[in-house]
């Protein structure tokens, strides 16, 4: 398989572009209020600690661009992509990193949504910045 070395680094600059987007919306719903108000306790604080193995996992998790596309509609191949983190932090980080359950549902009933809508804010924002640069 012979893979361009310029699309595969164009890839992880992209998803690392999806993981600052996502973490602005996880700290923004935090800080705003927006997640205290969907029942679910995620208020992280904007420290790079925070920030850059978030930004780091965007990048790795941009890999998945390199699949086929699937139609040239950025919603939809966002949102598809982000599945995969999705179900990663539903399935593996919440329960046995953080220690929260299944799914997080110990910080709040609603968080399989909140975790859906900050990923698919990673993958349409990866998605959209694949456009500009390819």
């Amino acid at each position: 398989m012979n893979m361009d070395m310029t699309l595969v680094s164009l890839v992880f600059a992209a998803g690392c572009i999806g993981g600052l987007a996502n973490s602005l919306a996880v700290w923004g719903m935090g800080k705003s209020g927006i997640t205290g108000a969907m029942g679910v306790s995620v208020t992280p604080d904007w420290s790079p600690g925070w920030l850059y193995p978030r930004i780091v996992w965007g990048g790795l998790w941009g890999f998945l661009f390199l699949l086929p596309y699937l139609p040239d509609s950025i919603f939809f191949r966002g949102i598809v992509y982000s599945l995969g983190p999705t179900l990663v932090v539903l399935f593996i980080v919440f329960p046995f990193q953080a220690k929260k359950g299944i799914m997080g549902l110990e910080l709040g009933r609603m968080t399989p949504v909140f975790a859906f809508i900050v990923n698919a804010v990673w993958g349409i924002c990866t998605a959209w910045w694949m456009t500009l640069i390819t």
